[in-house]
């Protein structure tokens, strides 16, 4: 893996817009000839209770003391990728775009961090939604951001997932106050304003030369991850199907599930996954720049970040 010099990085300062943060927000890999870049979104704080509904407060204390983290909230980082592929322009996720009502004034950057990192709306050909959760899709709901948006973009979501959002099941999540309502409303407005451009697959679709979008299901019944394969090179964009705390614990049920226990499955068979493959994995909620290699850690796994390259 190496930071590369390329054309999504060429214009690292083509406006001031990027001296305005003191943390840089996006990451640029090369996986053989196709380019990815990480660009965070932001993060979301959220009650520590997300990370594990289904164990008692005092190991979810006890991790979090473990891994040097307050025990009241919980700081989600929230990651989208850009990948190149040939002619295409490939936004994965869009994140969380605005909601007021929810107080979230962290997140919602994706926008104006695409445009420091001088990517135009009206380059993407192409959105693979790993699923419609409102932190996913957002970003394309903010005011002004459709009419930049070309006429013939692709959006490409599982099937599965479009019909779930017609009348989602909340019975298995575990959320705070207000996110139940507030993900029904962005589905359903994303699904109104979008429904000319989606592309619906029904279990794997190659979105252009080494990009495939397959669905896993668990988190939601259409969730779906990225493999990325070019030369000997592969990565794996799992959104929400690898946590933070689920290397260690994966069978911890997130408080986003809405099929907790097969979420736990498929992030069980992702993690054995990437730990034979030895490919990079980046997600959705793992710290930023969240580029890393999964190992075997006795019944568990290991998280293995991988050392910066700039």
């Amino acid at each position: 893996m190496q930071e590369a010099d390329m054309s999504l990085e060429n214009t690292l300062n083509a406006n001031g817009s990027t001296r305005e943060e003191l943390v840089p927000s996006r990451y640029a890999v090369r996986i053989g000839e196709i380019e990815v870049l990480v660009i965070s979104d932001g993060v979301l704080p959220l009650p520590t209770k997300m990370l594990g509904h289904n164990v008692d407060a005092t190991e979810r204390a006890a991790w979090l003391d473990h891994m040097f983290l307050p025990s009241d909230a919980f700081d989600w980082a929230l990651n989208a990728v850009v990948v190149r592929s040939g002619a295409q322009t490939i936004l994965i996720d869009a994140g969380l775009g605005l909601d007021p009502e929810l107080n979230l004034p962290r997140a919602g950057q994706l926008v104006k961090r695409l445009e420091s990192a001088g990517i135009d709306l009206g380059s993407v050909t192409d959105v693979v939604l790993t699923h419609m959760h409102m932190d996913h899709v957002g970003g394309l709901l903010v005011d002004g951001v459709r009419e930049q948006l070309r006429p013939d973009l692709r959006i490409h979501v599982a099937a599965a997932e479009v019909k779930f959002w017609e009348d989602p099941d909340f019975t298995h999540v575990n959320m705070p106050p207000g996110f139940p309502d507030a993900l029904r409303a962005a589905a359903k407005r994303f699904s109104k304003q979008y429904h000319n451009q989606l592309r619906l697959f029904d279990e794997e679709f190659e979105v252009a030369p080494g990009v495939v979008v397959s669905r896993t299901g668990g988190h939601t019944p259409g969730h779906s991850v990225v493999r990325v394969a070019s030369g000997n090179d592969r990565l794996m964009f799992a959104g929400d199907a690898v946590f933070a705390v689920g290397f260690e614990h994966p069978n911890w049920f997130n408080g986003f599930e809405h099929d907790p226990e097969e979420a736990a499955r498929v992030r069980v068979r992702l993690l054995k996954e990437l730990a034979a493959t030895g490919e990079l994995l980046v997600a959705t909620h793992m710290p930023f720049p969240s580029v890393g290699h999964v190992a075997v850690d006795g019944d568990a796994f290991r998280w293995v970040p991988v050392f910066w390259d700039y």
